[in-house]
């Protein structure tokens, strides 16, 4: 997890087509200039990037479902909960499952919990745009590829 570049998935440790469902990993690090400022002698990662965590992994669930036809582009957040802090050196387990997709749109459901405890979880809705419109698909890929979604993928998981 590089919080400072947004890079909020490790790894993709499995993908379920048929339950339309994600789970990946992420281990927040030690040290990170966002730490300094949120807060300085108590370092916590900010809701919003915990938020932006499961929009990640709703985002990977939604180029698997739809083999990478479209990019992804969160639209609102609903219900959003932040049930506990996380400090660095925290493993995130966080999970997605994917309630509707179609008509340029995804509605998922995701929750992020650390050591078997509930961190946070809400709805997401995100916007899908062809890659023919959005030049971003060779880093989409190339990003998948890195953090394990190819693989997942190729082993049905």
């Amino acid at each position: 997890m590089l919080l400072e570049y947004f890079q909020m998935i490790d790894e993709v440790k499995s993908v379920d087509l048929a339950a339309s469902s994600l789970k990946a990993q992420s281990i927040v690090p030690e040290h990170s200039p966002v730490f300094e400022g949120h807060f300085p002698g108590m370092p916590l990662v900010p809701g919003v990037l915990l938020i932006e965590t499961m929009a990640q992994a709703s985002g990977l669930l939604v180029l698997a479902v739809t083999k990478f036809a479209a990019m992804p582009f969160l639209m609102s957040v609903d219900g959003a909960k932040m049930r506990s802090f996380v400090e660095p050196k925290a493993v995130l387990d966080i999970e997605a499952e994917l309630e509707h997709e179609g008509s340029g749109f995804a509605v998922t459901r995701a929750k992020i919990s650390s050591a078997g405890k509930k961190v946070a979880d809400c709805q997401l809705k995100l916007r899908t745009m062809s890659f023919a419109e959005v030049p971003l698909g060779d880093i989409v890929r190339a990003r998948a590829e890195e953090i394990g979604l190819m693989s997942a993928l190729a082993a049905g998981n």
